[in-house]
């Protein structure tokens, strides 16, 4: 499935136009349902927003029909305002699956208004929300789409305004990292910790989409869940000795009481990146990283009382907040992408699902005759076990066996990460922060 976004607002159309296409907000049923039969089975979901200063229609289809809907839902727009296509279209915008989620989650936080942050017009989204559900035109993406939408508002009104301090050394450490580095889409950044603080400084840097993100925790569940959030691998902080040369950013936040990253291994982790520079960031209180590490020649290394003195004046706070608004929103499209992605396998979910339902009876009507019979329970428990196993380890068997030399080690790689998976969590330690 794929969203599509067609409005106009504020900086796009004079006051006299956006009077055209204004609707009530309770009474959208009728053109809600004519929009969906104008355009047909190509989107079956639609949703309508209209405010004083905005009307926009989000839709979504099958992902190779998006495109699609610009046309249909363009004339179909210029007809409720009385006024051609063409003079239409000079005043509106389009945005597509990512841009389209990020407009929608620009508009929820405020950042899109003529009043920047307003709170007005989370409530009316909601209400557009509430009428296309009652239409019948609101379907699971475009649900997905606003309730994420909600959920990125909300953190956006309390990140920005609660913690504003906060929020101006994240995005200090991230301006920091950007001089250092020229680019740094191609850097690899390490969290240390799973608190607030390294979530807020996480959302900045996985905003600038690094070529890599990882999270070492203490308790590896605990990790796994923030991990998540921004597409990063989650490791043990037992792992961090073995580890710390893979990465070229190094931010760590933790309630420990002792560092946890000594001289001794910063030492050997530039030893193994040949003198190639790290940027490190120790926001702990008490230190994480030894200060002894910050005399190395090729460390960078800040404390959080470095990022207090660069982030002094409200200028810099306020447009800190704004940044954070930003990378918040960025953050939440990141995610929303990768569940519209997920949604492409349900067919080969479902069909799955189908198929292990017919092996599953198969193997039970046979189980049943056995048992008829009078056959040894026990016998035929294994039976069963054993038959259900081999039809679903068959078709791995067939195309390890099929595959030329070139493909096989592939095919093993997928074989072996379907059916070799193993569960490293260990019982959470009772650690308040990790």
């Amino acid at each position: 499935m794929g969203v599509l976004t067609l409005g106009l607002n504020h900086t796009t159309a004079p006051l006299d136009v956006r009077g055209r296409f204004a609707f009530a907000p309770d009474e959208l049923h009728l053109p809600l349902r004519e929009l969906t039969e104008r355009l047909g089975r190509a989107a079956p979901e639609a949703a309508l927003l209209s405010t004083c200063n905005r009307t926009e229609l989000y839709m979504a289809a099958n992902a190779e029909q998006v495109a699609e809907l610009a046309q249909p839902a363009t004339e179909w727009l210029a007809a409720q305002g009385g006024i051609s296509t063409g003079d239409l279209v000079a005043y509106t915008y389009t945005a597509e699956n990512r841009a389209a989620a990020r407009h929608a989650f620009r508009v929820a936080s405020g950042l899109d208004s003529m009043v920047l942050g307003e709170p007005q017009i989370l409530g009316q989204m909601k209400q557009a929300v509430r009428e296309a559900s009652q239409a019948g035109t609101l379907g699971t993406t475009l649900h997905q789409l606003f309730q994420r939408s909600f959920a990125v508002a909300k953190e956006v009104r309390t990140s920005t305004e609660i913690g504003a301090h906060s929020v101006s050394m994240a995005a200090a450490a991230v301006r920091l990292a950007s001089q250092l580095f020229e680019d740094l889409r191609q850097q690899r950044v390490l969290f240390v910790g799973a608190g607030e603080m390294i979530e807020l400084v996480a959302t900045h840097f996985a905003a600038r989409e690094p070529k890599a993100i990882a999270l070492a925790n203490r308790t590896l569940e605990r990790g796994e869940a923030l991990a998540a959030r921004f597409g990063a691998q989650a490791m043990r902080l037992a792992e961090l000795p073995d580890r710390l040369h893979d990465f070229d950013i190094v931010v760590s936040c933790t309630a420990g009481s002792l560092p946890i990253i000594g001289l001794g291994a910063v030492e050997r982790a530039l030893k193994a990146r040949r003198r190639c520079p790290m940027f490190m960031v120790d926001l702990a209180v008490p230190r994480d990283i030894e200060p002894e590490v910050g005399k190395l020649s090729d460390v960078y290394l800040y404390t959080v009382d470095d990022l207090s003195a660069l982030v002094q004046t409200a200028g810099e706070k306020r447009q800190a907040a704004v940044e954070q608004a930003e990378a918040i929103i960025d953050a939440g499209v990141q995610s929303f992408v990768h569940w519209l992605d997920q949604r492409a396998s349900v067919p080969l979910i479902q069909a799955l699902n189908k198929q292990a339902e017919v092996w599953r009876e198969a193997e039970l009507a046979r189980a049943r005759k056995q048992l008829a019979r009078g056959e040894d329970a026990r016998e035929v428990l294994d039976a069963l076990a054993h038959g259900l196993t081999q039809k679903m380890l068959h078709g791995a068997y067939a195309e390890l066996h099929a595959a030329d030399a070139d493909r096989r080690a592939k095919v093993a790689d997928a074989v072996s990460r379907l059916f070799l998976r193993q569960s490293t969590r260990t019982p959470d330690d009772g650690d308040p922060q990790l």
